[in-house]
């Protein structure tokens, strides 16, 4: 008699748990699976993403901040004193010296709720008269023309860094000689960026005060603590009907002929 049967198990059955038990010892003796792999990341790299929170929170801040600051610029080898105003009803004032008319004249930029001015300011070389020229409307930015640039890293910058719709790239830089809190490099990931931004590097204190910039056109650096702000600012002169000053220098008049030297006989 079979054996099989003699346990009252039948061929077939005695066949696949014996299959079944060889399957089992092979695959213990196997190679284990391989790891799952891990997913391609869609997001920025976290510290990229990072720095440009950090410095969108800082910006925010900055977009709060009132104050009266002296900053030194320094350009094409000079240092001038710069000084802002961000008054608490939102208006601001930023006084460039020597930088007009081919580095000749002071002059001030000025917004408040009526509009953007330029104002042209005495000065130690420059015996002006002070007056100001409505250059646009509160919304407005200043043409290239007569733009000293300075006051977008003070004032209109914010509002382009704390927009998640800017085109940026952001990271943390290492600190500006002279410049207290954290410094971050700012580029554009695209060639139409707004005109307020100048790619560079800034730095911010956690109040929302800029403590420096590296930009293309100079550098800015906190000179000492802010003051208070005043309610509003004030215009520096009245409002003209005349013509903006550009940064070149005026042309140089040509030499005015009185009369004709007259033959000799």
């Amino acid at each position: 008699m079979n054996p099989v049967w003699a346990y009252g198990v039948s061929p077939r059955r005695w066949f696949a748990g014996a299959l079944a038990g060889v399957l089992l010892l092979t695959g213990c003796g196997g190679d284990p699976p391989p790891p799952p792999t891990e997913p391609t990341p869609t997001t920025p790299p976290p510290a990229e993403a990072d720095a440009r929170d950090q410095l969108a929170a800082l910006a925010a801040a900055a977009q709060d901040r009132t104050l009266t600051a002296i900053y030194t610029f320094t350009a094409d080898g000079r240092e001038r004193s710069v000084s802002a105003t961000v008054a608490k009803d939102g208006s601001w004032r930023v006084d460039v010296p020597d930088l007009a008319l081919g580095a000749t004249v002071d002059i001030s930029i000025v917004h408040n709720e009526i509009g953007l001015f330029q104002c042209a300011l005495p000065s130690a070389e420059q015996a002006v008269t002070p007056n100001c020229v409505k250059i646009g409307g509160p919304d407005a930015d200043v043409p290239d023309a007569i733009d000293p640039k300075v006051q977008r890293a003070l004032v209109t910058v914010r509002h382009v860094l704390t927009d998640p719709r800017a085109p940026l790239a952001v990271s943390a830089a290492a600190p500006l000689a002279g410049a207290g809190g954290s410094c971050y490099a700012v580029e554009t990931t695209t060639a139409s960026v707004n005109a307020a931004l100048d790619v560079g590097i800034y730095c911010y204190d956690a109040d929302g005060t800029l403590t420096g910039a590296r930009l293309e056109y100079g550098q800015l650096v906190l000179a000492g603590p802010p003051g208070p702000a005043p309610a509003t600012v004030a215009m520096p002169g009245p409002v003209t009907d005349g013509r903006p000053l550009g940064m070149a220098a005026p042309p140089t008049p040509m030499p005015t002929v009185t009369g004709s030297a007259q033959p000799t006989t």
